[in-house]
Formats: structure tokens, sequence, C-alpha cells
């Protein structure tokens, strides 16, 4: 097989051929493979208006540790959270963040710290770029 053969195999152009060459009679069947292929290839297709639509920023403020799990489903639907952690004591408020910590890393995505008790999850299809925190560090440095 030539190089010619392969580059033909790789992109499939070797089944339209086949049905350009085909008799008369093996014309209903050879189109009916493609018209299949067709809609085979279709199914690849990601419509650009839904992932727009799934572009949302939901602002999460837990009073208790069971509201974890709603943030995380969040963060499945492919949505990105900003949880402020003011309203839990300091032991409850690591649970959290260790949980959303892990929901994170599953999902591929990203979680930074915004503030002192503010973070940003963020799943894959979301970039960061930045770090806010090293703000923060230089003003209590140059305060100090």
């Amino acid at each position: 097989m030539g190089f010619k053969d392969k580059f033909k195999s790789f992109f499939e152009f070797d089944e339209y051929e086949e049905v350009e060459e085909a008799t008369h009679s093996e014309r209903p069947h050879s189109e009916e493979r493609a018209v299949q292929q067709s809609k085979q290839n279709k199914d690849n297709i990601v419509s650009l208006s839904s992932v727009q639509n799934d572009a949302k920023m939901v602002l999460c403020e837990p009073t208790e540790y069971d509201e974890t799990q709603n943030m995380a489903d969040y963060l499945k639907k492919r949505q990105s959270i900003v949880v402020n952690l003011q309203r839990l004591d300091t032991q409850t408020g690591r649970r959290v963040v260790d949980f959303l910590s892990g929901t994170v890393y599953a999902l591929n995505g990203n979680i930074q710290k915004l503030g002192q008790q503010t973070f940003l999850c963020t799943p894959e299809h979301v970039n960061i770029s930045g770090n806010i925190t090293e703000l923060f560090d230089e003003e209590e440095q140059f305060r100090r």
C-alpha cells in the first residue's frame, strides 16, 4: 500500500470512489451505506449555541456543610461557582474546600483562591489566567 492509498484510507476517500464506480444495480446499496455514514458523522457535531448557554457563574454562600453537594452539582453541569465561606466556621470551611477540590479534580477543572475566604471553582472548559492571591500577599507585606 502506497502513500496515496494510506492517505485515501485515512480520510475514507475509498468509499466515495466505490460509490462512483458501482454499477447501476449496486447503487441503492452503496447509497444507503453513504447515508448511514453521514448520519454517524452528524452525531459528532456540537452546537456552539449550547456551549454559550452553559457559560454561567453561580455565587454560593453556604451556611452549612450539606450545601456542598449542591455546589458540586453546578460544577457537574459545567457552571463556574464563586464560594464565599464567611458564614462557616474554619473547620467546616476546610471540609467544603476539600470536597470542592476533589470535585474539581474529578472534572478536570480548576479551583483558585480569590480572597481570604472566597474561592473560584471552574469546570474543564473555563480557563483562569492570573493570580489574585499574590496581590493580597503583596498588600499584606506592604502594610507591615
